[in-house]
């Protein structure tokens, strides 16, 4: 079993003011689901993911995961973020397996994760190259098969796609789909593209703007692989839409449609 339960959960940030960031989250993520957060900038989305990750610690509540409180980073867990962060003087093939080298583990068996979850995320024969030669979507492939590659349980992804052309961004929701059915791995995707969420998720979690709180969660029912022109995705879609205009905040949306 591999999901979180988040009990009352709030975040605030000390300062001359401080800044609540989230407040009284309620929410399980279920084993083996493709959940999405979905929310405008600002409202606590990527902490929200930065708690359930172990990178930050809630100011109230508590986040369980499998039972046991998240307390720090764990390796059942494998973060992707917008900037795929690769070292620029380390190889794609020693990008991706740094952790495992780190970990102490031999090169030759090293070598044989690497080469698997390359060619898993379509990175076939370009493990000699560096960073810089790769593009953009090229590089978040290399940074999904660097979180996988320790076989966490758990994929923790912050806008991923949110740097690459469109085109790139919709081949790219296709493979995540594609790998997320073939490692059984849970997931937890957060964006502000509402197209995205409802394409990739079995549920959305719609977050107010700041201070974050859950302010409805929709199901989306319908068996992959998915039309992205699904009369019944379009309606979720709608509804999600209408979700967001009924919030009464005096801060500016930011969504993409």
């Amino acid at each position: 079993m591999s999901g979180f339960t988040v009990e009352n959960v709030s975040k605030v940030y000390d300062g001359d003011l401080p800044t609540i960031s989230l407040q009284h989250i309620n929410l399980q993520v279920r084993d083996g689901e493709f959940l999405c957060i979905l929310g405008p900038s600002g409202c606590g989305k990527s902490t929200l993911l930065e708690l359930l990750a172990g990178l930050q610690l809630p100011t109230e509540g508590e986040i369980l995961q499998d039972g046991a409180k998240v307390q720090g980073p764990t390796r059942s867990s494998g973060v992707v973020f917008q900037d795929a962060s690769l070292y620029p003087w380390r190889t794609i093939s020693q990008n991706v397996g740094l952790g495992l080298e780190l970990a102490g583990m031999k090169k030759a068996e090293r070598q044989t994760l690497v080469d698997k979850y390359l060619n898993l995320v379509g990175l076939q024969g370009f493990g000699s190259k560096y960073p810089h030669h790769l593009s953009g979507g090229m590089r978040q492939r290399a940074g999904i098969a660097r979180a996988l590659v320790s076989s966490p349980n758990i994929l923790l992804m912050d806008e991923p796609f949110g740097a690459v052309d469109h085109l790139t961004r919709l081949q790219l929701q296709q493979d995540l789909l594609r790998i997320w059915q073939e490692e059984k791995k849970t997931v937890v995707f957060v964006t502000h593209d509402v197209s995205e969420a409802v394409f990739l998720a079995d549920r959305v979690v719609l977050l107010s703007p700041r201070p974050g709180r859950i302010h409805h969660i929709f199901d989306v029912p319908h068996e992959r692989p998915r039309k992205r022109e699904d009369v019944g995705l379009l309606k979720i879609q709608n509804d999600i839409y209408s979700a967001i205009y009924d919030v009464k905040t005096e801060e500016d949306l930011e969504f993409t449609i």
